[in-house]
């Protein structure tokens, strides 16, 4: 299969090995993903971490990011659930009409998942390329748990693919 996507992928920090491992899974199987997500600077970390970038400003580059993306994906992971920023980008992602896929981690379960999720995602699948594939092309919604059995969504989704 090939392709090029232009996806966000949001992710708590801790979770940023992930996401470059993503994004080589999925090239070994000829597909290209463009990400824009943001992966902070051990500089720009510091800066964070002190509170000397406003929310606004977080906010403001994190929906220019998004904007250029048809697709959101969700490494959901350790402790995603309680990552505000994470849950916030759900929620623009939902007002932008983003298609918003989870996807867990390795070690991720159903606990992980965050509350904005569950009331707008799209896909969820486990880490398997050629489902995480298949969500982004927008193949018929397939609600997964962490062990890749079955589960019901919460809701209809009702964002579409651009």
């Amino acid at each position: 299969m090939s392709g090029r996507r232009h996806v966000f992928i949001s992710h708590h920090h801790a979770d940023d090995e992930h996401v470059t491992k993503l994004t080589e899974s999925l090239a070994r199987k000829g597909y290209e993903i463009r990400n824009s997500s943001i992966r902070a600077k051990p500089a720009n970390q510091e800066r964070l971490d002190k509170g000397l970038v406003s929310d606004n400003a977080i906010r403001r580059l994190l929906r220019m990011k998004m904007s250029w993306a048809s697709t959101v994906i969700v490494l959901i992971g350790k402790e995603t659930h309680a990552r505000p920023w994470v849950n916030w980008e759900i929620r623009k992602a939902h007002e932008l009409g983003k298609r918003i896929i989870g996807v867990f981690t390795r070690g991720g379960t159903e606990a992980d998942i965050p509350p904005a999720f569950e009331d707008y995602g799209s896909d969820l699948v486990n880490w398997n390329p050629d489902a995480i594939i298949d969500a982004v092309e927008g193949a018929d919604p397939d609600f997964r748990d962490a062990d890749g059995s079955s589960r019901t969504p919460v809701h209809t989704s009702s964002t579409s693919r651009c």
